[in-house]
Formats: structure tokens, C-alpha cells, sequence
């Protein structure tokens, strides 16, 4: 799947969940998993209204692994 395709797919995806770093806090990202390997984030202010990243899940995985355990 082209990088538009998973863009447009995400857009409509359903599963979009707050980080559970935002602590309530309006300054956080969402994210979904609802297409296979691919993984949408957008900021959770603007909900579905944000611009959308889709990134694909191989990368998604070797950022959180270089945040989280540096």
C-alpha cells in the first residue's frame, strides 16, 4: 500500500486513542493501529480535524524503541 493510500484509510479509521501521557492535558497526540502495517497519529486537539501522519509500524516500533530505552 502507497503512503497516500494509508493516509487516506487512516483518516477514516476508527480505534483513535489518547497517549496516556497527556494526563488529561489538551497538548498530546492520538493514535491507531486499525491498518495493518500502518500506524496514524495526529494531534488530539484538533481530533479528526488534524493533519494525519501515517507511518509505517516497522518505523513506528524503532522510534518508541529509541524513545522509550535509549
Amino acid at each position: 500500500m502507497s503512503h497516500d493510500d494509508a493516509r487516506a484509510a487512516l483518516a477514516t479509521a476508527a480505534g483513535w486513542r489518547k497517549s496516556r501521557y497527556s494526563q488529561g492535558a489538551n497538548g498530546c497526540v492520538e493514535v491507531t493501529t486499525e491498518l495493518p502495517g500502518w500506524v496514524g497519529v495526529r494531534d488530539s486537539k484538533l481530533g479528526p480535524a488534524s493533519p494525519l501522519l501515517a507511518i509505517p509500524t516497522a518505523h513506528w516500533q524503532a522510534l518508541l524503541a529509541t524513545t522509550l530505552h535509549p
